[in-house]
């Protein structure tokens, strides 16, 4: 593992932060640590990421993965930025210790996430994953609050089948 560019993607946290004028986010939780991880994407002509952040309520690995894979995706198009894989991105940083492994994957799956909510919002024709994606996409947990007013009250907590959904943020 290369400490010096982790400590680096640390620090300089780049891309952390949420977007109030995002084209598109995607969500993943960790039910392993409990982290969350979101993408926020501004998506503009020929579908180019013109910008993109993340959220995430992880410890440094999260920070810095997520980082990293703001710099590979900002720039490319939504295509492009679908095919960044986790050996890429574990390539990127020279590896990870055996424990955090799983770092990559979660912050990929957050990431296409957001994209196939980007394609979904813009009428595009949402299927399942590529056949090279090696992450397959978390299923969706809708929301079991009565009205929408209630989501717009912030954090909410939603239980169904097993599984935790933490939803941040509010409805506009």
């Amino acid at each position: 593992m290369n400490y010096a560019k982790f400590q680096e993607l640390v620090t300089a946290r780049e891309g952390f932060r949420a977007m109030d004028d995002a084209t598109a986010t995607g969500e993943y939780f960790s039910d392993s640590c409990g982290d969350l991880y979101t993408f926020y994407l501004k998506v503009g002509r020929g579908e180019v990421i013109e910008d993109i952040s993340y959220f995430t309520t992880g410890c440094g690995f999260g920070t810095a993965t997520c980082s990293l894979l703001v710099e590979m995706a900002r720039g490319k198009t939504v295509a492009e930025a679908a095919q960044i894989d986790e050996s890429t991105l574990s390539a990127a940083l020279g590896g990870y210790p055996e424990k955090k492994k799983d770092y990559p994957e979660r912050s990929i799956a957050a990431l296409r996430n957001a994209i196939e909510n980007y394609r979904a919002k813009c009428g595009a024709p949402v299927t399942s994953a590529p056949a090279d994606w090696t992450t397959p996409l978390p299923a969706a947990v809708p929301p079991t609050p009565a009205t929408t007013e209630e989501l717009k009250n912030g954090a909410r907590v939603f239980h169904d089948d097993g599984k935790l959904t933490i939803k941040l943020g509010s409805i506009t």
